[in-house]
């Protein structure tokens, strides 16, 4: 498709390709409870959706008198995974967008996660998608700054050799977005309602060019996305 309007696609990972958050949220609540911290599954999602954990520490250790350690943080991540593994499903219909946005570009598609790298691998293939990101997968850990900074998807356009201005962004959070709109995308926000996902209000007020609600609809939005909105 010669005339599709942007020459990528940068897909956050959580909350936009998998249904992640609900599962890691209930660790972590579980978790900052053991630490003093009596806080329940909605509203962990409230505050760290969206935002690593290893960004938080200060609020954490604020609200817990705790001093994090490294194998907290470790003791995190394998009960998050097993988590995972056992109760991760794909975000409706993300799939399908992912295998025929694939094809259109060419395969110039990545995801910019603010995760780390282990948990996105995995999570794509639970669900079944790593195969068309295969070599491309971006952790803001791996970054000098992660979200709201814009370097993962800096990244991830330079490695496909896509100027970030002809790129298309799909995000579900205020946070991320933020760092799309920062790397100079055009940013779509996925906003499903519930909690999990900022809300439409909130992914317009940082800049976000389009609002939608159904991954299904991602090819068709980008598609016929014209081409002066584009810098």
């Amino acid at each position: 498709m010669t005339d599709f309007p942007f020459d990528a696609v940068l897909f956050d990972c959580d909350g936009v390709l998998v249904d992640s958050e609900p599962i890691t949220s209930r660790v972590l609540a579980g978790m900052l409870t053991e630490l003093g911290w009596a806080i329940s599954t909605e509203e962990t999602m409230r505050i760290f959706t969206g935002k690593a954990v290893r960004d938080e520490v200060a609020l954490i250790e604020e609200r817990t008198g705790a001093r994090l350690s490294e194998a907290w943080l470790a003791e995190f991540r394998e009960r998050r995974n097993q988590a995972l593994d056992r109760d991760l499903v794909e975000i409706p219909g993300a799939p399908d967008a992912v295998r025929a946005l694939h094809g259109i570009l060419d395969g110039r598609i990545a995801v910019a996660s603010g995760a780390d790298r282990r948990k996105v691998e995995f999570q794509l293939a639970k669900v079944g998608i790593a195969d068309c990101f295969d070599g491309r997968v971006f952790s803001g850990h791996e970054m000098p700054r992660s979200k709201p900074f814009p370097d993962v998807y800096l990244a991830a356009a330079e490695s496909l050799g896509a100027d970030p201005r002809r790129c298309a962004v799909v995000e579900d959070t205020v946070t991320g977005a933020t760092a799309g709109v920062a790397a100079g995308a055009t940013v779509f926000g996925y906003s499903p309602g519930g909690l999990g996902h900022s809300g439409a209000d909130a992914l317009r007020s940082v800049g976000v060019a389009r609002v939608f609600t159904d991954m299904r609809d991602l090819p068709g939005l980008l598609a016929d996305w014209t081409g002066h909105h584009l810098g």
